[in-house]
C-alpha cells in the first residue's frame, strides 16, 4: 500500500476504513494500470503472499459493458479463483480487448499466504467508481468480507 494518493504518485493503491466491508481505492496512468493496482490492493488488504513461490499462469478474457463493471469483473475473477481454485495472484497485467480486457495472472497457491485481513467474498456495485481524470485513471470498489 501507498502513503500517496492520486495525483501524487503515477500508481498506487489504499485500503480506505469502510464500516462492516473493504473499501480500495486505486490508480495509474491507463485503465488497465488502474485495474491491476485494484487487484493489488484487494489482494494485499487480506494477505501476505511470500516471494518466492512457485506461480501459475492463468488468463482469461474478461467482458464488460462498461469501465467500472470490468473493474467488478476482473475482481469477481480473482475471488472466483480463489474460493474453487485455492489460487492468490501474486502478479497481474491487464491488456485491453475489444469489449472488455485480457489479464493475465500469476497465481500462487493460498495456502502459501499469511491471512492478515477479512478475505473478501463478493464485489458491490454501490459506489464502484473506474473513470479517468486529469491525473490519469482512479479506481474505488467496495468488497463484501
Amino acid at each position: 500500500m501507498t502513503d500517496t494518493g492520486p495525483g501524487q504518485s503515477p500508481r498506487g493503491h489504499r485500503s480506505v476504513p469502510h464500516t462492516g466491508d473493504l473499501r480500495v481505492e486505486a490508480w495509474a496512468p491507463t485503465r488497465e494500470e488502474c485495474i491491476a493496482e485494484a487487484v493489488r490492493g484487494v489482494v494485499g488488504s487480506f494477505a501476505e503472499l511470500p516471494a518466492g513461490a512457485s506461480r501459475v499462469t492463468r488468463e482469461c478474457v474478461v467482458p464488460a459493458e462498461d469501465d467500472g463493471l470490468l473493474l467488478a469483473a476482473v475482481l469477481d475473477e480473482v475471488i472466483y479463483r480463489m474460493d474453487t481454485a485455492d489460487e492468490l495472484p501474486a502478479d497481474v497485467g491487464v491488456t485491453p480487448e475489444p469489449g472488455g480486457a485480457r489479464v493475465r495472472f500469476g497465481m500462487v497457491d493460498s495456502s502459501t499466504a499469511t491471512q492478515t485481513g477479512a478475505v473478501p467474498k463478493a464485489v458491490a456495485l454501490h459506489g464502484l467508481r473506474l473513470a479517468q481524470d486529469s491525473h490519469g485513471w482512479a479506481c474505488r470498489v467496495t468488497l463484501d468480507v
